[in-house]
């Protein structure tokens, strides 16, 4: 229950990046047959890579140390400089990567706005630009799924597959930042290829909701994950004995999938326990996985000030705008931890309104 500190336990929902490894992967790790990677010697990376195209439905995967490198490894291996690429204007390629498309793979973002996160295949279509002398010629689409700033939502596979037919009537790749797609699956109760097979290649995450220490996958064709390969290298994530990392993540493709209905039940309690506190709202539309996002703006605070008040409480959030704040839900957050927050979060509430800051 919760996330031990000391001798606090808080209640630590900022993110579903801080779970821990269980026991079995930690045994994984030190049990791991080794090799060089760099040389393909790893064979524990070798299986890992071999389970993850598998899974996703494609033909070869490649393992790198984050999701960020796996979004920038594969925005470069699937555009040249001078090129733009389509993405969601809420996303977190555009949010989050420090640029590192624009200013390491030199490509021009072009963001579209999306509704909880989904571009229509229209505005898709009207951002394109042609090659001509004055434009970034487009060659690449991105989506997300799950769709972070939005709130966790899932792009169905029937969203995909609108937006990959405009790809294809234009010559388009596109790519799906998959950090947590097995949420997506999980929620939509269907296989994750049902996503993937619309989308030329993608990234997804183990040390999200898999629990694992570290660690990304990006898949796609062979020619496309060998172009990535090369991008990794000059990224610096060429890695050796990485059968360290790949153990774990071998453990989370086995074991690790199902339980993630047990975050999304206790996702829309906190929401829905969060919906009825005076002065916060939550659209419940968009609690479909492991996010909750919030608006304290009815509080009449920033998220800044109450961020820190349920800090002092042993509560840990994530200010994501002027008055949103996000939680995520993980492993390692129980039903009793979600009925533990929803009481302390309803006495800051009541705090604030009364004017006790």
């Amino acid at each position: 229950m919760g996330t031990p500190k000391g001798s606090e336990t808080l209640i630590d929902l900022r993110s579903d990046t801080v779970t821990l490894p269980t026991e079995e992967m930690l045994e994984a790790i030190k049990a791991a047959e080794l090799g060089d990677d760099v040389y393909k010697e790893d064979p524990t990376v070798n299986r890992l890579e071999e389970m993850a195209a598998k899974k996703m439905g494609k033909e070869a995967a490649l393992l790198v140390p984050s999701g960020t490198m796996a979004n920038l490894v594969s925005v470069t291996a699937n555009t040249k400089k001078g090129d733009s690429a389509i993405l969601e204007a809420e996303c977190h390629i555009y949010w989050y990567e420090l640029g590192g498309i624009a200013s390491i793979a030199g490509v021009l973002p072009l963001p579209v706005k999306g509704v909880m996160g989904v571009m229509d295949p229209k505005d898709v279509e009207a951002a394109i630009r042609p090659r001509t002398l004055h434009s970034a010629e487009t060659t690449l689409v991105c989506i997300e799924n799950t769709h972070n700033r939005a709130g966790g939502t899932v792009v169905t596979p029937r969203q995909i597959e609108a937006i990959s037919k405009v790809a294809r009537d234009h010559g388009l790749r596109l790519y799906m930042d998959g950090a947590r797609i097995f949420n997506a699956a999980v929620a939509l109760k269907v296989d994750v290829r049902e996503f993937t097979r619309h989308v030329d290649n993608l990234m997804f995450c183990l040390s999200k909701g898999l629990s694992c220490p570290i660690g990304s996958v990006v898949v796609g064709t062979e020619e496309f994950i060998e172009k990535a390969k090369r991008v990794r290298k000059t990224l610096g994530g060429g890695m050796r004995q990485a059968g360290i990392i790949a153990a774990p993540g071998i453990i989370a493709l086995e074991k690790m999938i199902n339980r993630l209905e047990d975050d999304h039940r206790n996702a829309r309690l906190l929401a829905e326990g969060l919906a009825v506190i005076d002065g916060i709202s939550v659209n419940l539309k968009t609690v479909q996985t492991n996010i909750v996002m919030l608006d304290v703006d009815g509080l009449g605070v920033e998220a800044e000030v109450f961020v820190d008040k349920l800090r002092e409480r042993g509560v840990l959030a994530l200010k994501v705008g002027k008055t949103r704040v996000r939680m995520v839900t993980h492993r390692g957050i129980e039903k009793e931890d979600i009925e533990k927050a929803l009481n302390i979060i309803e006495d800051v509430a009541k705090e604030i309104r009364n004017g006790n800051l």
